[in-house]
Order: structure tokens, then sequence, then C-alpha cells
């Protein structure tokens, strides 16, 4: 029989029992069922009649399946089935026993940086399979992620998703498609162009509000929320949540930049971002057969009289004398775990890379009463456990490593790279060394500049003297 989601509940959506409604909304009713042979408890979104009847919506409802169905991954809640015939299309989904994150923070405040940072990465990781195959959420925000009793995020709602190999042009060039406190700034101009770079965006958009509890740029219009975005006005989360730490504060302002080319390429760079670790570290070293080092790096870089120097030190002694400047300029500073290795810039390793790049500056926007609500939330901070690890070998590490275990001196961070730790240090840059180079070269100047006074001296008695004697001989 013909399903109405505006009417009481149905007893039966195909083959399933209904036990419940979940939820209803403009697109529809979602349901909780059970399958009659399995017990398998599924969730169905049914469209009304009047929203199925728009071809675009129908196809929308149809893509949103398909993409759930190709994107098996434990992070992604899984389509089950799909019927499109009748008045009212059905959708059958994964049943998540949970709630969105969007209701936790209404209903709790802001999550812990640590809780918070545990859900963003796990949803990197449904995205970036979603990435690897070519499709981009579009809409990735606080309630479309639902999380299980146990833990464990899921990304949902994929109704936007954009996929390149299979574009059914739902999408109409020119126009804005999304969330627009979520989305990227150039996703108002034309969502069918959207790529990853926009689900970054949104990932950052997403932290901000657990962290803070607030909507990005506040409950303002479109408009006003577009030219914020493209002028980085944002207030700094560290401004509304004093906890937030300076490096979650950097990798949010980053991926939330109003230029795109500014943000991290992929989910895997804006996880290593937020913790400043690499993913699957020394995968070369491994591979050639060497065991992974202590907390050791080699350096190379130029000083102001352009020598080439080569540094070894600890994560910390080198972030320590970079922020002091004993390095010089950290742009022309090269990296690498071996002294064989192959050696490069600072910011493609993320244990240095909020000191080379800068982040979108973010502008307060003067307070007025169309800008960002601030919501005095009592909350309780707890760290969760870390959900089990997963075998997927494409999954983005969302658990950090440990630190790894060195018997390094901390206090000996800057040797030459050939000698044995007990020799001298080598001499690095420093302000005293500096003038000491600067107080050695003003003799050989001033001999230089007398030698040019004797000259020009010279020069000016001939000119007076000898050219006058000269005539008188003609």
């Amino acid at each position: 029989m013909p399903i109405d989601a505006r009417t009481a509940n149905p007893q039966r959506i195909g083959e399933y029992e209904i036990l419940d409604k979940i939820a209803e909304g403009g697109m529809g009713a979602v349901y909780k069922a059970r399958h009659p042979h399995t017990g398998e408890l599924v969730a169905i979104k049914v469209l009304p009649p009047t929203t199925a009847r728009n071809p675009i919506l129908l196809r929308r409802f149809e893509q949103e399946y398909r993409a759930a169905a190709v994107l098996d991954h434990p992070n992604i809640v899984r389509a089950i089935d799909f019927c499109g015939a009748g008045p009212s299309p059905f959708l059958v989904m994964e049943f998540v026993d949970g709630e969105s994150l969007g209701a936790k923070v209404d209903r709790d405040g802001p999550l812990s940086e640590d809780h918070a940072i545990r859900m963003i990465a796990q949803v990197c990781q449904g995205l970036h399979r979603a990435h690897k195959q070519k499709m981009v959420h579009r809409d990735v925000k606080p309630d479309n992620i639902l999380v299980t009793a146990d833990g464990v995020a899921k990304l949902t709602d994929l109704g936007l998703v954009k996929d390149a190999d299979n574009e059914m042009n739902l999408t109409k060039t020119g126009r804005g498609l999304g969330t627009p406190n979520f989305m990227a700034p150039e996703q108002f101009r034309d969502a069918k162009n959207a790529d990853v770079r926009c689900d970054i965006y949104s990932l950052g958009a997403t932290l901000y509000t657990l962290l803070t509890g607030e909507t990005p740029f506040g409950k303002v219009g479109p408009l006003e929320c577009w030219m914020r975005k493209q002028n980085n006005d944002l207030t700094p989360p560290r401004q509304i949540n004093p906890s937030v730490s300076e490096r979650v504060e950097w990798a949010i302002q980053r991926a939330m930049s109003g230029n795109p080319e500014n943000r991290p390429a992929s989910c895997k760079e804006f996880v290593e971002d937020l913790t400043g670790v690499s993913i699957r570290p020394q995968t070369r070293l491994v591979e050639e057969g060497v065991p992974p080092p202590a907390d050791l790096w080699y350096l190379v870089y130029r000083d102001e009289d352009g020598e080439t120097h080569t540094v070894k030190g600890t994560t910390d002694g080198i972030r320590k004398a970079l922020k002091e400047g004993l390095l010089g300029d950290a742009t022309n500073v090269r990296a690498d775990r071996s002294k064989q290795g192959k050696f490069a810039s600072l910011m493609t390793h993320p244990e240095f890379r909020d000191l080379v790049i800068r982040a979108a500056p973010a502008q307060p926007p003067a307070p007025t009463t169309s800008g960002q609500m601030m919501r005095q939330t009592n909350f309780a901070r707890r760290t969760p456990s870390a959900p089990a690890a997963r075998p997927d070998p494409e999954a983005v590490d969302y658990c950090p490593p440990p630190p790894i275990a060195s018997a390094y001196d901390p206090t000996q961070d800057y040797r030459p790279a050939g000698e044995d730790t007990t020799r001298p240090l080598i001499p690095v840059p420093t302000g005293t060394d500096t003038a000491e180079r600067k107080a050695k070269k003003k003799p050989v100047e001033w001999l230089w500049w007398a030698g040019v006074l004797v000259l020009a001296l010279v020069t000016s008695i001939v000119l007076v003297f000898v050219l006058p004697l000269l005539k008188l001989f003609e």
C-alpha cells in the first residue's frame, strides 16, 4: 500500500516491520524497522509523495543509496536497499543506536579536545575512502555525524554527494549547495565543481562547533556568511574556549581558510595538522629494512653568510630553535629522520608544519546582534576510551602512535651530524655570534674606506697642482 509520511506510523514498509518513527522533516520521515526473517534492525527513510514528484530530488535520493552502497566503510552509514517505485520511495539504511554530534553539543555543550579530535579523525577515515572513490560529500556538519553507543562516529546523509565518475548533472554550474555555515565559500558560487578541499573546510567548521559549542560565523544570512568566509572573519576558537590548544586552533583556521589553496589537500593532512604526528611514519625506512630511529631529526640549513650546516636534534629541541629563530628562515630548512635521507621542506613534516605554514588570519567580528551567539554551558570534560583499531589498509590513522622512546640527550640538540654526541656543539648562529662576526669585519671595513679616502686625496692633488704646471709647459 502507499506510504505517507504525514500519517500515523505504517505497520510495514516493503518487507520490513515498522517499530517506531525516529524523526520527521521536510524531506520525509525516518523509521526504525526490523527485517522479519533475519531480525536485523534498520532505519528507513521515506520520501513524501510531494517530494517524490520532483525528479531532481528523487534522483538525489537514489544517488544517496548508490553512494552509501559503494562506500562500504565502518565510518559511513551503510545502505542496504532502495525502492524508487510507488508514490513514496524509501531507502533502507544501517540502524545507528546513538545520536548526532549536533544533538550532543546542543545538549551537553562543547566536547573535550581529545574527544572532538577522535570523532573528526574517524569521520576523516570515511571521507578518505569517499575521496579515493572520487566522491565529495559537500554537506559535512555535526548533524550528519552519528555516534554509536560504543563511540564510533559514522558519516551519513550522502544526498548531496558529488560523484566524479557518475555525474548525473543534478547540480547546475554556478549554483550553491550545502549548509551555509559549514560549507566552503567557493561552494556558495559553484557547488558542481566542489572538490576535496570543500570537505576539508566543512571538517574544520564541524570541529570548530564541537570545541566551542557555537556555529561558525553565527546566526547570519547566507550573503553575510559568505563575505565573512571570504575575509576569514572568524572568531578564534580559543577566544570562545580557552582550553583549545594553539595547534588545534591553527589547524582549524588553516582548514577554514577562504582560499582553498591554503587548506590541507587531504583528510590525512588535516589529521596530521591536528595531531602533529606523521601518519604511518618511517614507511620508507621500514621498507629499506632500517629500524625506526629514536626521536631524532637531521636538518640542513644555510646561515646568513650562506654557509651550509648539518645538525641533528629532537623534535622539541628543533621546534624551540625554530621559534627562537636560531636556524634562520624556517622555509629554507630541510629535514629527514635519516642522515642519508631525502631531505624535504619542514612543511612536509607535520611535527613542524605549524611553524612554517601560516593559518588564515582570524579577525574577531565587531559585536553585533547578528554576530556569534555565545552559549554559556557548564559541561564535564572527559576523555572517552579509544575505539578498537580496524584492519583497513587505506584508513587514515586516528589514534596517533605513542612518542618514540629516545635515549638521546635533549640538552644536546645541535651537534654535527657526523660527530659523536660527546663532541662540543657546532656554532649555531645566535644574536651573540652575529655580533662577534660583525665586530671582526669592522677592521677590514675601516681599512677599505681609508684606502678610498687616500685615493680621493691623491686625485684631488693631481687636479689642483699638476694640471696647471702642465699647461705652463705647453
